[in-house]
């Protein structure tokens, strides 16, 4: 007999992934307990972009209207709640939660996302998501034709210095130090009109309270005015869920880590485990996290339905 008590799935994580996954569970007539741990990554952001039908909504009103569309399917519930630990095997998992609690589910969906490790200098917490960028296909068009810089001293400076050019000539590369750029990128650079600045930056200065970005001002004093800044920190897991039940990550060269899953099915190496999300691929974004949402709940169905024939 099936254990009322138990769940057939938990998702931890309440953004794009975890209520797009929600969503498919609850029409697939399957109880689901998803996790809504807190704000997420794209909180300090004006407007969700790119995605279908939404486009510019508000990262908390796009969440609400997730919220409200999972009412009528009375097998999902929605908790404010933290998970703290997992273990156990396909079929018979266990979540640990913040309040000491436990709680017993068949299959477990990781939409836990990322964390971005900004640099810890004046500005550019207060300025990020508003006058600092991270994807240019986010935010991009909004300060098309402005003064930009790209703040980049890797080897794939000059390619994303090239990519952000398409929205504004007015581009500046800062390297923040001497640069290490790939074979012909200087080259590439001067043919594009992209100069490189490769003094250390003291700090960015804006209007916190508009999130606009005014200047950029280096260690030696000097400073430039621009409007937005381009750049992509490190990232971590937000999450030690995936690490604690034994998934296995993938980190190439300067991209994040990821919690390594099957492209198709979105289950990683611990079998009844699957990540969707930020937290399981370097394509990141609203509609692709909702996407691949979709796609592991439809996925991790098929298997509930196979393991009860």
């Amino acid at each position: 007999m099936e254990d009322a008590g138990r769940y057939d799935v938990v998702v931890v994580g309440a953004g794009s992934a975890g209520l797009s996954a929600a969503l498919m569970l609850g029409r697939a007539r399957r109880r689901v307990l998803v996790l809504d741990g807190g704000e997420p990554r794209n909180a300090p952001s004006s407007g969700v972009h790119y995605f279908f039908t939404r486009d510019g909504t508000p990262p908390d009103e796009l969440l609400r209207i997730g919220r409200e569309q999972l009412k009528p399917y009375s097998g999902v519930e929605v908790r404010r709640a933290r998970a703290t630990g997992a273990a156990g095997s396909d079929g018979d998992f266990r979540v640990s939660l913040e309040d000491g609690s436990t709680v017993g589910t068949r299959k477990i969906l990781l939409a836990t996302g990322v964390h971005d490790e900004l640099p810890e200098r004046s500005g550019f917490r207060e300025l990020w998501g508003r006058g600092i960028f991270h994807c240019p296909y986010c935010h991009g068009w909004e300060v098309r034709d402005r003064p930009l810089a790209v703040l980049n001293s890797g080897e794939d400076a000059a390619e994303q210095a090239a990519m952000i050019h398409n929205w504004s000539r007015d581009l500046i590369l800062l390297t923040d130090g001497p640069a290490a750029l790939e074979d012909g990128a200087r080259e590439k650079l001067g043919v594009l009109g992209i100069p490189i600045i490769e003094t250390p930056i003291s700090r960015v200065e804006g209007d916190g309270a508009s999130g606009i970005l005014h200047r950029i001002v280096f260690e030696d004093g000097t400073q430039i005015p621009r409007e937005a800044l381009f750049y992509r920190p490190p990232q971590r897991q937000r999450s030690d869920l995936a690490e604690a039940l034994g998934c296995e990550s993938d980190t190439t060269g300067p991209l994040p880590t990821v919690v390594k899953n099957d492209p198709v099915t979105r289950e990683t190496t611990v079998p009844g485990v699957h990540v969707a999300g930020d937290a399981g691929t370097m394509l990141q974004g609203a509609i692709m996290a909702a996407a691949s949402g979709a796609s592991a709940a439809a996925f991790i169905n098929h298997s509930l339905v196979a393991q009860e024939e």
